[in-house]
């Protein structure tokens, strides 16, 4: 196997690996995790694997789970479809910095997403490390945000268009879910800035006698200051940009990039599967 990595911060390509032989083989598993670590993401190219194939390689890192909005594949639970087409209506969440599912009390691990058909030209996604992201934070705001914790929701994106009384149902059954702003990584132990312009929606401890004078500071101190935060994954020096191509793979660690899939493309088929796996509580 060999590896080629894209920036000097995020993002390798390997070559000469078939991810079928991977779910079967445990000493390029073992390689394949260090390497996701390494680098963030990884991808692959020529994968023309069955979704059982792509499931089986998902399953091995942790069990699969279901998106309560963008359904599954009949025969493959967790292998969620991410379908556009020119008759597709404009999308407000793909296209915009994230991780993915912080509105769960338990955000996925990583997700493994593979293309199935692409436009010929645009639809690239891209990948921002937010290990440097929070690296690059000046030592007085990783001082004030080292404290600080957040609200993740899916009520203002995924269910900001649909009927009140569904918006109500859908964040019933999924409630806002709290995190730290900086998480640390379990397995690396490096702390990651973990707030994003998509499910973050504000800070739930900032109200205290050392970020507030009135209450007048409240709101402009705290928003302004995850505005802020959430603005370094703008940043092109932490970031890779990915060219699909059929049958091409992307792995990433969730808990330590944001992702932007580039809506270019339209009137375009877009076909992509994506297999999200449970992970951990951020802490």
């Amino acid at each position: 196997m060999r590896v080629e990595a894209l920036t000097g911060t995020i993002g390798a390509e390997l070559f000469d690996v078939h991810l079928g032989a991977v779910a079967e083989d445990d000493d390029l598993l073992a390689e394949v995790r260090r390497l996701l670590l390494q680098y963030r993401v990884i991808f692959f190219r020529d994968q023309d694997i069955t979704r059982a194939e792509h499931v089986a390689f998902a399953r091995r890192f942790g069990e699969l789970e279901d998106h309560p909005v963008v359904g599954s594949h009949p025969d493959h639970p967790g292998l969620v479809q991410i379908y556009k087409t020119p008759e597709s209506p404009p999308e407000r969440n793909e296209n915009s910095w994230h991780t993915d599912a912080t509105w769960r009390d338990v955000p996925p691990m990583g997700c493994v997403l593979r293309c199935v058909e692409c436009p010929p030209v645009g639809g690239d996604t891209m990948w921002v490390d937010m290990v440097e992201a929070y690296r690059q934070l000046p030592e007085d705001i990783k001082a004030k945000i080292e404290p600080l914790r957040a609200r993740h929701g899916i009520e203002a994106s995924f269910g900001a268009a649909m009927p009140i009384e569904k918006r109500l149902a859908l964040k019933e059954k999924y409630p806002d879910a709290e995190h730290p702003v900086v998480r640390t990584h379990p397995e690396t132990g490096e702390k990651i800035l973990f707030v994003n312009g998509s499910f973050t929606t504000h800070f739930v401890n900032y109200n205290t006698p050392a970020n507030v004078r009135f209450g007048l500071d409240k709101a402009p101190g705290s928003t302004q200051l995850l505005s802020y935060l959430v603005s370094q994954a703008n940043i092109p020096e932490y970031q890779v940009r990915f060219r699909w191509r059929k049958n091409s793979v992307a792995f990433w660690d969730n808990r330590s990039t944001q992702h932007y899939a580039v809506m270019d493309y339209p009137p375009c088929h877009r076909k992509m599967e994506r297999a999200a796996i449970v992970g951990d509580r951020p802490f």
